[in-house]
C-alpha cells in the first residue's frame, strides 16, 4: 500500500497587468477502492472561491475566478494519496467469447465514447499495421499489452517535440513524443480493433524512479476488458498502470482531462510553468516544484513557442545535424 505525497504547482506570469481570470482545474485526484486520498491542500493567488462538481466521466473538476488585476497566477496542489494494487485479469474465458462482448458494447453508453476514432490523414496506414500486427487467438487483454509493447517500441520519446496542441496528424510523422502521445496513439490502435480505450491523466510514482514521466504530469491509457473491466496499460514505460501511478481523470482524450486550462482579459502575452515533485514515505523525493520547469500554454496564444517546438522545427534539426555530419 504504496503512500505518496505528490506537489503540482502551475504558475501563469503576464506580461501586463490581467483580470477576470477565469480557469477550470482538474486536479483532484480520483477515489475509489484502489486509491485513497488521505489530504488534499490546494492553494491558488488571491484565494478565490473553488466551485467543484462532478463531470459525465466521474472526475471532480473546478472553477474559480480571480478578477483581481495580477501579473502572475500560482495554483498549487498537494496531495496525500495512498494506492492499492489491482488484481491483473484471469483471462480464463475464450478468446471469441471476450471478442463478442466487446463487439455488443459499441452501441452502449458510455462504451460508445470510447471506441470512437480520431480521424486523422494516417489511420489508412495505422488500420493496415494494425492488422499485420494482431496476433490472431489472442485475448483483448493479450492484444491490448501487444499493442502497448507496439508503441513503446516503435516511437520515440522525445521531450519539446509535441506540445498539448499536437495533432494525431503530426505525431504521426514523428513516430516519436512523449507520454500523451504515446496514449492518444495507443488509443487509436484499440479503438480500430473493437476494444474500449479511455485517456487517463495523473502522476507515475515509481519506487525508486528511472521511468519515463517520473516527476512530472503523466498520462496513459486503459483498456476495457471483459468480466474484468479498465485496465491501465502505459505504453511511454510499457507496462501496467497500477500501484504507482495515481490518477487524476479519465475522458476521450487529453482535452477532457487538462489538469488546469482557462481564459483571462488583458494581452495574449504570457508564460505557463509546470512543476511536479513526488515524496515518498521513506523521504525520498523526485522533481522539484520550487523550480518549475517550462511547459507549454493551455491556449494559443504563445504561437512563436508551439512553432519552434513542432514537427517542422524537429525536422529541421535533424536536416542541420545530417548537414554537419557530411561536412565532418
Amino acid at each position: 500500500m504504496p503512500e505518496f505525497k505528490i506537489q503540482h504547482v502551475t504558475r501563469y506570469t503576464y506580461d501586463s497587468l490581467v483580470r477576470d481570470s477565469a480557469n477550470q482545474i482538474t486536479l483532484f485526484p480520483i477515489v475509489d477502492i484502489y486509491q485513497d486520498v488521505l489530504k488534499h491542500d490546494l492553494h491558488i493567488t488571491g484565494n478565490p472561491l473553488v466551485d467543484t462538481h462532478i463531470d459525465y466521466y466521474g472526475n471532480e473538476v473546478g472553477n474559480f475566478t480571480y478578477v483581481e488585476r495580477h501579473k502572475e497566477l500560482v495554483i498549487s496542489s498537494e496531495v496525500l494519496v495512498n494506492t492499492h494494487h489491482k488484481p491483473l485479469p484471469t483471462d480464463e474465458a475464450p478468446a471469441e467469447q471476450q471478442w463478442q462482448a466487446l463487439a455488443a458494447l459499441q452501441y452502449i453508453v458510455p462504451y460508445i465514447d470510447f471506441l470512437k476514432q480520431e480521424y486523422f490523414e494516417g489511420i489508412d496506414e495505422l488500420r493496415t499495421i494494425v492488422e499485420a500486427e494482431r496476433q490472431s487467438g489472442d485475448t483483448p487483454y493479450q492484444t491490448a499489452l501487444q499493442f502497448c509493447e507496439y508503441v513503446y517500441k516503435n516511437f520515440e520519446y522525445i521531450k519539446g517535440v509535441t506540445t498539448v496542441e499536437t495533432k494525431l496528424d503530426e505525431i504521426w510523422k514523428l513516430k516519436a513524443g512523449v507520454c500523451q502521445d504515446f496514449a492518444h496513439i495507443l488509443m487509436e490502435m484499440l479503438r480500430l480493433l473493437g476494444i474500449p480505450a479511455r485517456y487517463v491523466s495523473g502522476y507515475i510514482c515509481p519506487n525508486r524512479g528511472g521511468m519515463r514521466g517520473d516527476g512530472a504530469t503523466h498520462a496513459w491509457a486503459e483498456a476495457y476488458i471483459p468480466d474484468y473491466g479498465w485496465l491501465g496499460i502505459d505504453p511511454t514505460n510499457n507496462c501496467i498502470a497500477n500501484e504507482t501511478h495515481v490518477r487524476l481523470a479519465v475522458g476521450r482524450n487529453f482535452s477532457d482531462c487538462s489538469p488546469v486550462k482557462g481564459i483571462y482579459k488583458g494581452l495574449s502575452g504570457h508564460k505557463l510553468e509546470v512543476g511536479v515533485a513526488v515524496e515518498y514515505k521513506d523521504g525520498k523525493t523526485t522533481g522539484k516544484p520550487e523550480k518549475i520547469s517550462p511547459a507549454f500554454p493551455a491556449s494559443g496564444s504563445l504561437a512563436a513557442t508551439f512553432t519552434q517546438n513542432s514537427y517542422q522545427q524537429y525536422k529541421q534539426n535533424l536536416l542541420e545535424q545530417q548537414q554537419a555530419a557530411q561536412q565532418q
